[in-house]
């Protein structure tokens, strides 16, 4: 029994001298194979099994839209005909949400609200994965960001998509919400400065036309008060009333003065009488019509300057009227336009990681290392042939 187990051992102790030079020439002559596509796998294998800690992910759609369109986002021709009409401007504004997102400013306010960095560097989080440093630069926590944050926009339907990695679930949901909520404060101050640009020349021009009423009215009222008239048109048609009516007795004088003539002596105390009449008649008449008419201070001067400063309050009233309508109808416009976000789809709570996918990110690390050893020897065997 002795003898057969001291054998045994002798065999298998010389089978493995053997075997030792087969094996360390075996891992020679595949030493750049071993060293180059398997080593840099049992690395990332070790990582990913052992140390990789474990991401979540929150995702959310939303849309940006005006009053005026549509509220189910569009596809086919009917997408294609509101890209080159009526929503060209909106999909702008989509995107200028979703670059604000993708921003410094965004990073900066999300810092503030929730503390990034605290989020970033998760006491369960890897070296390899956290945000190394505690105070970063705003660059370093920007490029950091980048990397658990995407923004994308679908041409096609509008919709802009969000997701969020982070190492706790309540983390993913909290970011996030945030930039959702980042992203409607942008959309309402996209519209506050569409509006204010919008109004503002229509609102000058009602503060124009309001100040041209003011003056005009102020020159009317100077002119009342320089001729001491508060109604110098009323004034001329009472005073043209006037000389018609002492014109129309001055007439029935003169009928009356001829008939008396005919029928009675020259000296007549009838005839003197009415002949006293007519001329008592006569000279009221000029009076009057010298008031009405005789120099460039009379009652028809006076109502004509006055009837031109009326001219002038009516047309800036009405230019005020129109500049007021058009106010109005640039309000109406600009409220049609503005934006909205609509959230079409509601951020996640994240109950299971999703990230990182070990299986799928060692086997593309190990065919991307076998390709890349393959080019490499053939290019070796290449000038190796070459130089022989």
């Amino acid at each position: 029994m002795h003898g057969i187990t001291s054998d045994t051992l002798r065999r298998h102790f010389d089978g493995a001298q053997a075997r030792a030079p087969r094996v360390t020439t075996w891992v020679w002559n595949h030493r750049w194979w071993l060293g180059v596509v398997l080593l840099p796998t049992l690395i990332a294998t070790l990582y990913y099994a052992v140390f990789a800690a474990n991401q979540y992910e929150s995702e959310a759609h939303f849309i940006v839209r005006s009053v005026s369109q549509p509220s189910s986002p569009m596809t086919g021709l009917g997408a294609a005909l509101s890209l080159v009409g009526g929503s060209g401007a909106t999909n702008s504004d989509a995107l200028s949400v979703g670059d604000y997102l993708n921003s410094h400013d965004a990073v900066a306010a999300l810092q503030k609200r929730l503390d990034l960095v605290s989020m970033f560097r998760r006491p369960e989080a890897d070296v390899l994965s956290r945000l190394l440093v505690s105070h970063p630069t705003p660059e370093k926590l920007f490029d950091f960001y980048k990397n658990k944050v995407d923004v994308t926009h679908e041409t096609e339907t509008g919709l802009m998509i969000v997701k969020v990695k982070s190492f706790r679930a309540a983390d993913s949901y909290a970011i996030i919400n945030a930039m959702l909520d980042l992203g409607e404060q942008r959309v309402n101050q996209l519209n506050e400065r569409a509006y204010k640009s919008s109004l503002a020349s229509a609102q000058r021009s009602v503060a124009e036309a309001e100040a041209g009423v003011t003056r005009a009215q102020q020159a009317v009222t100077a002119y009342r008060q320089g001729r001491r008239n508060i109604d110098p048109k009323a004034t001329g048609a009472a005073q043209v009333s006037l000389v018609t009516g002492l014109q129309a007795r001055l007439s029935q004088a003169r009928a009356q003065l001829a008939t008396l003539s005919a029928t009675l002596a020259p000296n007549s105390p009838q005839v003197e009488v009415a002949r006293q009449q007519v001329a008592a008649l006569a000279a009221q008449v000029g009076a009057q019509e010298g008031r009405l008419t005789g120099g460039s201070n009379t009652i028809a001067a006076v109502a004509g300057g006055y009837e031109e400063l009326m001219l002038r309050k009516d047309f800036a009233e009405k230019r005020y009227e129109a500049a007021a309508a058009s106010l109005e109808k640039a309000r109406e416009q600009a409220r049609q336009q503005q934006l909205f976000l609509v959230r079409v789809v509601e951020p996640n709570m994240p109950v299971k990681s999703t990230y990182p996918k070990a299986f799928k990110t060692i086997a593309t690390i190990f065919f991307a290392l076998v390709l890349a050893y393959a080019i490499g020897w053939l290019i070796i065997a290449g000038m190796r042939e070459h130089a022989a």
